[in-house]
């Protein structure tokens, strides 16, 4: 299944169930099918978003740093990092923010 964000302020941007789901919990839209994101609670969406693209970077840095360097994978068999999955719905949150329009979802 996906997840179809929509607004009036940007274009429709469609997710991964499991993509759109992480996202949501983050913010603080758990177990919600659909739903609508007001313009008064997008500045505490981005905190928390950056908050875990910053956690996890942090995350990464450290167990970066502990392998050694000939056991590191390659950039190719690196996963994608939150920080590269939320970079479009942060983008559509700014955009809503700045024309103080809603944000809704649905499967």
């Amino acid at each position: 299944m996906l997840y179809k964000f929509k607004s009036k302020a940007s274009g429709d941007l469609i997710m991964m169930e499991a993509d759109g789901q992480r996202l949501l919990k983050i913010i603080g839209k758990t177990e919600m099918r659909q739903g609508i994101l007001l313009p008064q609670d997008i500045p505490a969406a981005i905190a928390a978003l950056q908050d875990a693209v910053a956690q996890e970077d942090a995350a990464r840095l450290t167990y970066s740093t502990k392998q050694p360097a000939d056991e590191a994978p390659s950039a190719w068999a690196q996963p994608i990092s939150l920080r590269q999955r939320t970079l479009p719905f942060m983008q559509m949150l700014h955009r809503c923010q700045d024309a103080q329009r809603e944000i809704t979802w649905g499967v």
